[in-house]
């Protein structure tokens, strides 16, 4: 998560675009998969449910209507098509 954000930062601060390479070559959104397993774990150690019910709800209202907009904003760069051929949603691709 940190390291996908920090990329993200250093590579857009250089160069406006697509960044399809280190953390974002087989994944469109690892920041947010990455805070996703984070608080996972969180609810797991809680050794209760009602975390799981809290994750949920953030995770549908509030993360995937980010990346869907996040996704209607790269579509418009060059190479948006060849991308998400190579590369998972919340999830890797790895062929």
């Amino acid at each position: 998560m940190i390291g996908a954000d920090a990329q993200k930062f250093f590579v857009l601060k250089a160069k406006k675009g697509l960044i399809t390479d280190g953390f974002f070559a087989r994944i469109r959104h690892p920041n947010y998969l990455g805070e996703m397993m984070l608080y996972a774990s969180f609810a797991w150690l809680s050794g209760h449910k009602e975390p799981w019910f809290v994750l949920a709800w953030a995770w549908l209202g509030l993360f995937v209507p980010n990346m869907l907009y996040k996704e209607a904003s790269m579509s418009r760069h060059p190479g948006w098509a060849e991308y998400t051929k190579r590369a998972g949603f919340l999830w890797p691709k790895i062929f």
